[in-house]
């Protein structure tokens, strides 16, 4: 009487993962080949192949024209092993089309302690991955862009200090300082992010950047908290904007000036103003801007930019609840 529950049992199951979302196979190693008995409804949706194209080949039908053999070398040592591990390896749908797989085998062990059956889990990662790459891309893009300015900054700086300094000591003594104070701004909050007011994450980079300190810079409205997810976000804008404030705006000129105005009305939001620098006249490109409104409109916010001949204006919103 207890071989009717057993078989319940196992039905009950193989219908429980015939139906279950995750990608699915079951092989029979004491077939020749090693061949596949059970696909569920995940694995055939995944691949583009039907049940009755799958069962009875081996798995090997899903490699093709990119699949390394460094990966289909250690499927065999798993399977060799009788372990339970995960390998990445390039399959193909029906369609031909490759997608990454995160392959989770594993030995189902009959009662003589041998494999009586294999199982392997598949997971499309090729979404992950792919974001990953452009998130690198995008990153690289920016260190570069970043670097460039960095370095213009630097010259803009020495030029600035030079016109003010009486001698060689006191020329290099000021650079020191300027670069010093730059450097700070740039690494204390890229780094380590972590949530901060905002007036405590711009008022370094405002005062490396500006010519003559905090003078020429004043800050209206609310002190809000900067979530640590937004901080670097924010943060780059800002260097870019005070880059671009001292290579063509108001930071550029000792009598020019910046009004930063905050508030937390729907979210977090700044008002950049800039006056009383040279003519502005709008950029006929916009790589430096295109870059940090990509990292803003990743963390679900907007940048809008208005090349005022009298001034740049900025206006840079966030949302605080995700």
């Amino acid at each position: 009487m207890q071989g009717r529950p057993d078989r319940l049992n196992e039905e009950m199951l193989l219908e429980t993962i015939r139906h279950a979302r995750l990608p699915l196979c079951i092989t029979d190693p004491t077939l020749p080949d090693n061949p596949i008995v059970f696909a569920n409804d995940a694995f055939c949706a995944l691949t583009g192949y039907a049940v009755d194209e799958v069962i009875g080949r081996n798995c090997r039908f899903l490699q093709g024209a990119n699949t390394t053999p460094d990966s289909i070398a250690r499927i065999r040592r798993i399977i060799e092993s009788c372990e339970v591990d995960t390998v990445e390896i390039v399959n193909y749908r029906k369609d031909g089309t490759a997608f990454l797989n995160a392959l989770q085998i594993g030995p189902i062990m009959g009662d003589d302690g041998t494999p009586m059956l294999y199982f392997g889990s598949q997971l499309d990662t090729s979404t992950r991955r792919e974001a990953e790459r452009a998130a690198r891309q995008l990153a690289d893009r920016e260190l570069g862009h970043r670097l460039r300015n960095i370095v213009n900054v630097m010259s803009v700086m020495i030029r600035m200090s030079a016109r003010e300094a009486t001698d060689i000591p006191a020329l290099a003594r000021t650079v020191e300082g300027r670069l010093k104070t730059l450097s700070d701004a740039h690494f204390r909050t890229i780094e380590s992010p972590r949530a901060a007011r905002l007036r405590e994450l711009l008022r370094p980079i405002l005062e490396a950047y500006a010519p003559n300190g905090a003078a020429q810079f004043d800050f209206k409205g609310p002190d809000p908290e900067v979530p640590a997810d937004l901080v670097s976000a924010l943060t780059l804008t800002v260097h870019e904007l005070a880059t671009n404030a001292v290579k063509h705006g108001a930071l550029g000129d000792p009598d020019g000036h910046v009004a930063i105005t905050m508030s937390e009305q729907d979210g977090l939001s700044l008002h950049w103003q800039e006056r009383n620098g040279p003519e502005v006249i709008a950029p006929e490109r916009h790589g430096g801007s295109g870059i940090i409104r990509s990292l803003v409109e990743g963390v679900g916010g907007t940048l809008d930019l208005d090349w005022h001949r009298e001034g740049l204006v900025a206006r840079l919103s966030f949302p605080t609840a995700r």
